[in-house]
């Protein structure tokens, strides 16, 4: 039984970490098929992925078709390599499917498509749409009655698409209490710095006066961002959408990666693989 109000228990916590570090070693492992791919991206957010799917959405494991449960979208795509592996470890699709990631044929792309790929929920890629859909989902939801929540994961630097204002206006007048998006702020873009490119913030004061209510939270810490997920999800007095500003760091487990941007897109030599793998499995997050 999960306690809405509480952090997760030690027992809890320890999956958690090691279902990020399964996320961050299966990222590599994929990314040496493909040749070329983002692992910082989902490194920052390797957290972020574990607690909605091992923790606080509410799924039955093989049945991605099931009509109730919860929703997840996100709006940088390019971290769907590191969300593949989660839905081989959820039964949705089958384990050997990774083997083939990007491969002539192969439903697993670098962007993740719902129409090839069960447990995708939107087909993500250009930046700026998922939000849209997310609000979609959420107030169709309401109007059939369904008890389904709908999780938006955001880029920062997607924050600069005028289409997230858009949703955000939109969802906020149609008070759309069961829709959370979780920006994950990790400073940088493609392009280098996020707020060298365009600066978003502050982005709490902008998400506020848009109508949602905020919250920040330490992305990598487990604790604290389990906690408020399912406080968030629990919260039956809400009567808007929310949103949290999850504070990252890009690369975040791999010291190399965290300090080089460069890494947004990119491949590992095999001698900077492992050390990037011995790192992950030795360093605690």
């Amino acid at each position: 039984m999960v306690d809405e109000e509480a952090g997760p228990s030690p027992e809890q916590l320890r999956l958690l970490r090691e279902k990020a570090r399964f996320i961050r070693l299966e990222t590599i492992r994929l990314i040496e098929i493909a040749k070329v791919g983002h692992y910082s991206s989902v490194f920052s957010c390797a957290e972020i992925f574990a607690s909605l799917y091992y923790d606080v959405l509410s799924m039955r494991r093989g049945e991605p078709a099931w009509e109730d449960r919860d929703r997840f979208l996100m709006g940088k795509g390019h971290a769907a390599v590191g969300l593949f592996p989660i839905l081989a470890d959820h039964g949705f699709i089958p384990r050997e499917l990774l083997d083939g990631y990007t491969r002539l044929g192969s439903p697993l792309g670098d962007h993740p498509d719902m129409t090839k790929v069960p447990g995708i929920d939107f087909s993500s890629g250009s930046i700026g749409h998922a939000l849209s859909n997310g609000a979609g989902m959420a107030m169709g939801g309401r109007m059939r009655k369904a008890p389904f929540n709908v999780f938006v994961m955001l880029g920062d630097g997607e924050m600069q698409e005028g289409q997230v204002w858009e949703a955000a206006l939109f969802a906020a007048h149609h008070k759309l209490s069961r829709l959370i998006a979780i920006v994950d702020r990790n400073g940088y873009q493609l392009d280098g710095k996020v707020d060298d490119v365009i600066g978003v913030e502050s982005l709490r004061d902008k998400w506020t006066a848009f109508g949602w209510q905020v919250h920040e939270v330490d992305g990598h810490d487990l604790h604290a961002l389990t906690r408020l997920l399912r406080r968030l999800k629990a919260d039956t007095q809400r009567t808007g959408p929310a949103c949290v500003i999850a504070r990252t760091v890009k690369g975040k487990g791999v010291t190399f990666m965290e300090t080089e941007p460069g890494w947004h897109l990119g491949y590992l030599a095999p001698g900077d693989a492992q050390l990037a793998i011995d790192e992950i499995m030795t360093r605690e997050i």
